[in-house]
C-alpha cells in the first residue's frame, strides 16, 4: 500500500468513525441516562437520509440550512416520541422495552414504504461541495467526505462543550449517576428526559442526512448502524460520549482496514475488537465501574 493510499484509507476511517459517533452518543446518552434500550435508533438515521432526500428540492444549493431544517424537525419529532411513547417506558422492564421500540421501528418502515416507497433514491451533493482535491500523484478525496468530518468534529465539540461545560451537562450527567437524587434536588427530571431524547434524535437523524449524499437511501438503512452503535456504545462504556467517541474512531479503522487487508474476515473485525475490550475492561473503555 503506498502512501497515498494509506491516507485515503486513514480519511475514510475517520469519517466513517466521526458519522458513526454522531448516531452512537444518542444512543448512549437515552440508553446511560433514561435507562430505555431502544431498538428504534436506527430508524432515526433512516428517517434523517429520507428527510435529505425531501427536502433537498426544496433548498437546493443552502446545504446547511437544509440541515439546521431537520435537525429542528427531528428535535420536535423526538421530543413528541418521548411524550407519546417512551415516558411510559421507564419503569418497564428490558423486554417490554425492546417489544415497544421494535414495534416503532415496524411502524416507521411501513409509514417510509407508505410516504416514499420501496425504491432506492440518491441524495445529490451540493455544488459547492462537489468534485475532489489531489492527495499525492494519482488518489484524490472528494471534498463532500472531508466536509462531513469536519461538521462531525465541530459537533462533538459542541457535544463535549455541553455536557461538561453547561448546567444543561451537569444535570445531564447527574442524572446518569443518581436519577433519584437529581429527583430529590428539585430538577424536573422528565423534562430533562424528553431534552436528552430530543438530542438524540436529532444527532442521529442529522448523521443521516449528512451520510444520504454519500450514499443512496433505501429501506432498512438504519438495521445495520443500529447493530454497529450498540457495540459502539458497549466498547465505549454505557453513558459516556468520549468514549464513544474514542469507540467510534476505533470501530472505523478496524472495519476500514480490515476490509482493506482482510476482505474475507472484513465482517467479524469489530466484533473481535468488542470481546477483547469487554475481556480487559468489562465496562467498557471509559465505563463507570459498578
Amino acid at each position: 500500500m503506498d502512501l497515498g493510499t494509506f491516507l485515503v484509507q486513514c480519511l475514510n476511517s475517520v469519517q466513517y468513525g466521526l458519522l458513526l459517533f454522531l448516531v452512537a452518543s444518542g444512543l448512549t446518552l437515552i440508553f446511560g441516562i433514561m435507562g430505555v434500550i431502544n431498538l428504534a435508533h436506527g430508524s432515526f438515521y433512516m428517517i434523517g437520509a429520507y428527510m435529505a432526500f425531501a427536502l433537498s428540492p426544496l433548498f437546493g444549493d443552502r446545504f446547511i440550512v437544509m440541515l439546521l431544517a431537520g435537525v429542528v424537525l427531528s428535535a420536535l419529532f423526538g421530543y413528541l416520541l418521548e411524550w407519546a411513547f417512551f415516558s411510559y417506558l421507564y419503569q418497564r422492564d428490558h423486554l417490554q422495552q425492546v417489544l415497544m421500540t421494535y414495534g416503532l421501528i415496524l411502524v416507521f418502515e411501513e409509514l417510509r414504504s407508505l410516504l416514499v416507497g420501496n425504491d432506492v433514491h440518491g441524495v445529490p451533493v451540493p455544488p459547492w461541495l462537489d468534485g475532489s482535491f489531489a492527495l499525492g500523484s494519482l488518489m484524490s478525496y472528494p471534498w463532500y467526505r472531508l466536509f462531513a468530518s469536519a461538521a462531525c468534529v465541530v459537533l462533538a465539540i459542541g457535544l463535549y462543550y455541553v455536557v461538561n461545560r453547561t448546567r444543561l451537562g451537569m444535570m445531564i450527567r447527574a442524572g446518569a449517576s443518581n436519577r433519584d437524587m437529581v429527583r430529590g434536588l428539585g430538577i424536573d427530571i422528565r423534562q430533562l428526559y424528553r431534552i436528552v431524547f430530543a438530542a438524540g434524535v436529532a444527532l442521529a437523524a442529522l448523521a443521516g442526512m449528512i451520510a444520504a449524499p454519500m450514499s443512496s437511501v433505501y429501506p432498512n438503512m438504519g438495521a445495520s448502524v443500529l447493530i454497529i452503535c450498540f457495540v459502539v456504545v458497549v466498547i465505549g462504556g454505557i453513558g459516556s460520549i468520549t468514549g464513544a467517541l474514542v469507540a467510534s474512531l476505533l470501530v472505523g479503522f478496524v472495519d476500514t482496514f480490515g476490509k482493506v487487508f482482510f476482505a474475507e474476515l472484513s465482517g467479524i473485525g469489530v466484533y473481535v475488537l468488542m470481546a477483547i475490550v469487554l475481556i480487559w475492561r468489562p465496562e467498557g473503555l471509559m465505563g463507570r465501574k459498578t
